[in-house]
């Protein structure tokens, strides 16, 4: 028997001492599942008394615009005006123009704006059945921009008054007036802001109107913004007319106007306190030619005699600064300062004459019929 190789024995017994410790040091394997993993499926139910909701029956509708049109068209008139003018060599041209308006009483109340009606020599008012009439009285407010005309007619379509403070932003609306004088039409659209302030001219700016994308075009002035209830909401004044400007045509809204006419019609003007002095917003051509010593302000044109400003002590060539506690810089300022007032109060009012500042109180009354 030959003899064991003791060098080969213990190249054995070393290597599988190593293989053996070498795995006592890797780390221990752990088969438990991680805290946070997901449960296992199994075939286990739920709940077996479950059953799936019942699909919900589509409520929606679109707005029914043709419906609104012919409730509310046939209330909706044209009105045609005939104005002059005069040309460079003063020489009188007669011109014609085109609004719209609707009627608010059957016997024969129609709400317009006072721009379409102002100054004309000649108003007619062509029904949605194709009579036409004379209009017999003219009522106006320049500084809202609303007129009451009435015409000889009885049994009219009157149309439905809405409440416009309901409105919402992205409510559907529908403009029906008589745009280019080419006819009674309707264009609809919706309302893309409320509340909206804009100044139409350097001494009138409207407040509260209605912002629609719309077409409001010339002729379209007076007529009615209609909701979907067909009730009037909104009366359309003016647009934006700029190269690249789209959709943003606006209406007087119906709670604002609403008082407005009433009063047109039962007194025949509005009412609103009065100071009796006419403004001019300063400018740099006023500072200048009357060499003021502000360069903001009311500048006063015109005082009535006898009125609150007259009995304060302002004359024309005076610059209203401050108005109870207010800082004027613009006519409009001191006008809106005024109408916010009440009939009979007493006004602080601060304004330069020359090179001086002078304070006076004025106790405003009522205006006076136009």
């Amino acid at each position: 028997m030959k003899g064991i190789n003791i060098k080969y024995l213990l190249t054995c017994l070393i290597i599988l001492c190593l293989l053996l410790g070498s795995s006592c040091l890797l780390p221990p394997v752990n088969t438990s599942p991680p805290p946070n993993s997901p449960p296992t499926s199994t075939t286990n139910p739920i709940d077996r008394n479950w059953t799936p909701p019942p699909p919900e029956s589509n409520t929606f509708t679109l707005p029914n615009f043709a419906d609104v049109v012919a409730e509310v068209k046939p209330s909706v008139v044209a009105i045609n005006t005939e104005v002059i003018t005069y040309d460079i060599f003063n020489r009188p041209l007669e011109q014609t123009g085109a609004g719209s308006g609707w009627i608010i009483d059957e016997d024969g109340i129609i709400v317009t704006n006072n721009h379409v009606v102002e100054g004309a020599k000649a108003i007619t008012v062509t029904l949605a059945d194709g009579r036409t009439f004379p209009v017999e009285t003219v009522r106006t407010d320049p500084l809202t921009d609303l007129a009451v005309v009435k015409i000889n007619a009885r049994n009219l379509p009157a149309a439905a008054i809405g409440d416009s403070s309901k409105l919402r932003i992205c409510d559907p609306i529908v403009a029906i007036g008589n745009p280019l004088g080419l006819g009674i039409s309707a264009k609809p659209g919706w309302v893309s802001r409320l509340g909206v302030s804009l100044q139409v001219s350097s001494e009138q700016t409207l407040y509260d109107l209605i912002e629609t994308d719309a077409p409001i075009n010339p002729g379209n002035s007076g007529g009615a913004l209609v909701n979907m209830s067909k009730q009037v909401i909104g009366i359309t004044s003016a647009k934006i007319a700029m190269v690249g400007v789209e959709g943003m045509g606006y209406a007087i809204s119906i709670n604002t106007a609403m008082p407005i006419i009433e009063e047109l019609i039962q007194k025949g003007y509005v009412v609103r306190p009065w100071l009796g002095a006419e403004p001019y917003t300063v400018d740099q051509y006023v500072v200048f030619r009357y060499q003021l010593a502000v360069d903001k302000g009311a500048f006063v044109t015109t005082v009535t005699s006898g009125s609150p400003a007259d009995k304060a002590g302002i004359e024309p060539g005076d610059v209203i600064t401050e108005f109870e506690g207010k800082e004027i810089i613009t006519a409009e300022e001191l006008n809106q300062a005024i109408h916010s007032s009440q009939i009979g109060q007493k006004v602080k009012i601060i304004f330069w004459r020359g090179n001086a500042q002078n304070t006076t109180y004025a106790t405003l009354t009522e205006s006076p019929p136009p």
